[in-house]
């Protein structure tokens, strides 16, 4: 993982923004959920043109154009059209005409979904360089009169690029762990579908037994992807996690035994923006310089479904490289 890139839209919406729109406050939603304000597309702007700018300056960032890239997966709920994917789009606009594009669907933990495609198709050599794409417009799903769901979520992109490396200094993907139980589909989901209603639909969401999954199933795949990898907490420098709620990133924190000093939070200002919510969190601490070159990043995520995973990554390139 050499790079990353985010990107979110100009318009900001406050607590006290939705305050006068919906039954809510600022004190009622920052004691529930952490969040103070999210950012919503403009009209006319989509899921594409956000996954482009992230894209953008994640190949910015590596001294690359869209030519060196030969894989592009985008994780999305909300693409722009039924087909062709959102990936083939931004496959054209960036340039990267001789790459493979397509697009995955595992809502709020598609980004370790798609990053875990991504790493087998640079181990299997079907591929050298790769973007892996969040990219979400949750605001285009949501019923902006459920008070319980309206101000949980918001719209961003966030891209890394990965590079298929011979080094033995263990960089990139080090282990992957996903998994999935469809017997949960009815607390997190859209009431819409090309082949159920025709229509878009809005998200529905049974917040209090999704908390009670989530802390259990991303703490237990956590143990997991740790054992894979021959790892402890101890050599983790950094939790990245799905920025959905701040109980259940602090429940993580607090299960892994980790300080404020080695957990990414950015659920305050982005909300929860799906897919896009880790390489966003990513990008901004790389950007600040508390991520640096050779440090282990820990990624879990859950989602409708219910699906889940973790994955640990060395992030950047050997020295030298």
């Amino acid at each position: 993982m050499i790079s990353v890139g985010g990107y979110l839209p100009q318009r900001v919406v406050s607590n006290h923004d939705l305050a006068a729109v919906v039954d809510t406050s600022d004190e009622w939603i920052r004691q529930r959920t952490g969040i103070a304000q999210r950012h919503i597309v403009a009209e006319g702007e989509k899921t594409s043109d956000l996954a482009r700018h992230a894209a953008d300056r994640a190949l910015a960032n590596a001294g690359m154009t869209g030519a060196d890239i030969d894989l592009i997966i985008i994780a999305t709920s909300t693409p722009d059209d039924t087909f062709p994917s959102t990936a083939t789009k931004v496959q054209h606009q960036i340039g990267a005409h001789n790459a493979i594009a397509f697009d995955v669907q595992a809502v709020c933990a598609g980004f370790v979904y798609a990053l875990d495609v991504a790493d087998a198709m640079l181990s299997s050599g079907r591929a050298r360089r790769a973007l892996v794409i969040g990219a979400e417009s949750f605001s285009k799903i949501l019923d902006w009169e459920d008070r319980s769901t309206c101000v949980l979520f918001g719209d961003g992109a966030g891209a890394v690029l990965l590079e298929r490396s011979e080094s033995p200094d263990g960089f990139g993907v080090l282990a992957s762990r996903l998994h999935a139980d469809g017997a949960h589909r009815d607390i997190l989901y859209v009431d819409g579908g090309p082949s159920s209603s025709g229509t878009v639909g809005h998200l529905r969401m049974e917040g209090n037994k999704v908390f009670r999954h989530a802390v259990e199933k991303l703490s237990s795949v956590m143990d997991e992807v740790l054992e894979a990898a021959g790892m402890v907490v101890d050599q983790v420098d950094w939790l990245v996690p799905h920025q959905a709620n701040i109980r259940i990133i602090e429940g993580m924190q607090k299960k892994m035994g980790l300080g404020d000093d080695r957990v990414v939070k950015t659920v305050h200002d982005h909300a929860n923006t799906s897919a896009a919510s880790i390489p966003l969190a990513l990008s901004s601490a790389v950007e600040d310089g508390r991520i640096k070159n050779g440090q282990v990043l820990a990624f879990e995520a859950i989602g409708g479904g219910l699906v889940w995973g973790a994955s640990l990554v060395r992030f950047g390139r050997p020295a030298g490289q």
